[in-house]
């Protein structure tokens, strides 16, 4: 069982920055792929953003390359989203999630069914 629980999230003007946290309850965290997907009412979840067990690889959504940044901090339990140059279509509830049926692994999926275990969501909300 892993519990993700994130926070971080609010009310920004377009062009600000946000940066979002991700907590994990597991003690194998180290060994875990991690990712970020968001999703809109009435819209499929998407995928953000995605890194390695050792943070070492990361995989973005092509919209958010070069103003988000996704990173993690083993000792920590935690993950995080740097979020910069905000528009207003990023608003949305964003998920952290984490695969826990595979131990350092190697590549990153960016279909939800990739995940077994998501947090509760931070809402994120641009304003123009």
């Amino acid at each position: 069982q892993v519990q993700l629980v994130e926070s971080g999230g609010g009310l920004v003007q377009a062009g600000g920055s946000l940066r979002l946290s991700c907590a994990a309850s597991t003690l194998m965290f180290n060994r875990y792929t991690m990712a970020w997907f968001r999703q809109v009412p009435g819209k499929e979840r998407e995928f953000v953003a995605a890194i390695s067990w050792s943070g070492s690889n990361t995989f973005y959504e092509d919209s958010v390359k070069g103003r988000f940044s996704i990173s993690r901090d083993n000792a920590k339990n935690t993950v995080y989203l740097q979020m910069n140059s905000l528009k207003p279509e990023d608003t949305a509830l964003y998920y952290c999630a984490t695969d826990s049926r595979t131990q350092w692994g190697v590549g990153f999926g960016r279909s939800r069914l990739a995940y077994d275990y998501w947090g509760q969501g931070t809402q994120v909300t641009v304003s123009s």
